[in-house]
């Protein structure tokens, strides 16, 4: 099971256009239907505000979506301390509070996020700039997180 964070599956829907790409789209439904590729609800939420028709296919297409639940909100706290954000002083060049939902989500249910977020080699001297790759690696989070072509080179599916 992957989840899916909104960068990917916009990158995707921007990079891939359905119409070009039908075979990829066909699979990516199943991959729903099977409930393989889902979303944390907060990701969905930027997917509609961001893509509409995007939204509208994922909708459409069933996908399962995670509520943020007391069990997801309890990790994304230990996560924002781990950060050391105070309030909402989020840090512009890093995590915002969906991504720590999504993040906490991920970690929650044991399952690989995927994520168009900016990989860093290091992490910053403040660590409020980190990005979801990042987070997702350190220890006390310990999520897998690749991108959209990592995704579908795993997945090891020829379109042809």
């Amino acid at each position: 099971m992957q989840a899916f964070d909104a960068s990917s599956i916009i990158h995707a829907w921007d990079n891939y256009p359905i119409r070009q790409f039908p075979g990829l789209w066909g699979w990516m439904a199943k991959q729903i239907v099977e409930q393989a590729v889902v979303m944390p609800s907060v990701a969905f939420d930027e997917v509609d505000n961001k893509t509409p028709e995007c939204a509208a296919w994922l909708k459409d297409s069933n996908i399962m979506q995670f509520p943020v639940t007391n069990a997801i909100i309890q990790k994304a706290l230990v996560i924002k301390h781990l950060l050391g954000i105070v309030g909402d002083s989020y840090h512009s060049k890093g995590v915002g509070e969906n991504d720590i939902f999504i993040i906490a989500t991920a970690n929650v249910n044991s399952i690989c996020l995927v994520t168009e977020e900016g990989r860093q080699k290091y992490p910053p001297d403040i660590l409020s700039r980190s990005k979801i790759p990042l987070v997702c690696s350190m220890d006390t989070v310990g999520v897998p997180c690749i991108n959209f072509i990592e995704f579908i080179k795993q997945s090891e599916v020829v379109f042809g």
